[in-house]
């Protein structure tokens, strides 16, 4: 299954889609972005879903590859946050699970392990992903320097 029959599954579920808002805060019905940005190369990335606060999560690459996850916020800032839509669903997801919680795993481990991910994924932001704006002068700042 590739990315575009998960978010078409995601879309087509509404129990599915409703959760991901929820828990995650991502939203496949909200997928206009404040505003049309390209990458670095030229590439404009495609919006897939937004946030509460006004931000997009958007595809980076060519369909049928490995696709990052990067996300902008309403305020000019941007990072990677997933190597891919399966790992950003995890994220966005699962960083404390009450099944692992169960097994005896603690919660501060696993929450460590999924802020440890997104901030692999940030670091690569720059300088391949930092998006700007198509169409006017400006920029995106990373969300995370570190």
């Amino acid at each position: 299954m590739d990315d575009e029959d998960v978010l078409a599954r995601i879309r087509d579920d509404g129990a599915l889609r409703a959760a991901l808002d929820l828990v995650g805060d991502f939203d496949v019905e909200r997928v206009d972005p404040i505003e049309e940005l390209e990458l670095p190369d030229g590439e404009r990335p495609v919006p897939i879903a937004g946030c509460a606060s006004g931000g997009t999560y958007f595809l980076c690459g060519p369909a049928g590859t490995p696709r990052p996850v990067l996300y902008a916020d309403s305020e000019g800032r941007a990072t990677l946050a997933a190597a891919d839509l399966a790992e950003a669903l995890t994220l966005f997801t699962a960083p404390a699970s009450w099944r692992d919680a169960l097994d005896g795993h603690p919660l501060d481990e696993l929450e460590e392990e999924a802020r440890e991910r997104l901030r692999n994924a940030a670091r690569r932001t720059v300088p391949d992903f930092l998006p700007r704006p198509t169409g006017h002068e400006g920029h995106y700042e990373p969300m995370h320097s570190g």
